[in-house]
């Protein structure tokens, strides 16, 4: 019903505020993170199509993006890949061809890369950075970051990325994306949260869902190097941007389920500025 959003669950609470949209605060025990929901309610945006809920979701996450390298031009943005990503990446390079926008003093680390994988592999994230957003936008390429996935000793390439980081002083502000097991970057479900950048066996079914951007699923690769949790959780502001009814049930345990290394973004409960951008779909069981 346009206009009325019931309280969601015991953690959770999303007072109306009208006009473009629909924001609030999640009031718990352990944190407060502002949500956002794209899709508001009533007979207009009934009639939106799939793809304009998803250009509308991507511009309220490019905008909070924005809003940090306008307030912090020498920021440090922690970038995210796969799917969720690409349209928010596209609105950034919108407004910076308007003149909006300028990347020249930002630095940036990404979350992951996978192991085994030259920059020049179509399908590494180093390529997806650079085709989706860096050579469209005016950021020093000697400023950008990204694990070195041909780096045959996880260690040392562990231990470089976590330097790399620290040397910048940090990051201001995480993009993130959410796996269908709840995974962010490439921590997956495990018995305990993973402190720093590591590499990892990646799941089943995260090469299952990872499947769709490789020729065959025996060419998707089976390990990754990612930022650990507890490098995500020292980013000063986050951003979590889901989407799609597949996402539901997983965003619900996330927000509202209890804090667990089973659920490995459930830990964002326990950071205390976090930004999660949705669309109705995803935010269906919430």
């Amino acid at each position: 019903m346009a206009g009325q959003f019931p309280r969601v669950c015991l953690k959770i609470s999303f007072p109306y505020v009208g006009g473009n949209g629909f924001s609030g605060t999640a009031h718990g025990r352990r944190t407060s993170a502002t949500i956002i929901n794209v899709w508001k309610g009533g007979n207009y945006y009934e009639n939106l199509t799939k793809q304009k809920i998803t250009d509308e979701l991507s511009r309220k996450a490019a905008s909070i993006i924005a809003s940090q390298v306008l307030m912090k031009p020498d920021c440090v943005l922690g970038l995210a890949t796969g799917s969720t990503p690409i349209g928010t990446y596209k609105q950034l390079i919108e407004w910076y061809n308007k003149g909006d926008l300028d990347f020249s003093g930002v630095k940036s680390v990404n979350l992951d890369e996978y192991r085994g994988l030259t920059r020049d592999n179509d399908q590494s994230y180093y390529y997806f950075m650079y085709n989706n957003l860096f050579k469209h936008i005016n950021i020093n390429m000697d400023c950008t970051n990204v694990p070195d996935g041909t780096q045959p000793d996880s260690d040392k390439e562990c231990s470089r990325y976590e330097d790399v980081i620290k040397s910048l002083g940090g990051i201001d502000l995480q993009l993130l994306g959410l796996g269908h097991n709840g995974h962010i970057g490439f921590n997956e479900p495990d018995e305990e949260f993973a402190k720093t950048t590591h590499c990892v066996d990646l799941t089943q079914s995260t090469i299952e869902a990872n499947k769709r951007f490789f020729a065959s699923i025996d060419d998707v690769p089976k390990q990754a190097y990612t930022m650990g949790i507890g490098t995500i959780m020292k980013a000063k502001k986050i951003l979590l941007v889901v989407s799609g009814s597949d996402k539901a049930q997983i965003l619900h345990d996330v927000l509202c389920g209890p804090v667990t290394p089973h659920v490995p973004a459930s830990v964002l409960q326990l950071h205390n500025d976090v930004i999660v951008v949705a669309d109705e779909a995803a935010m269906a069981k919430l």
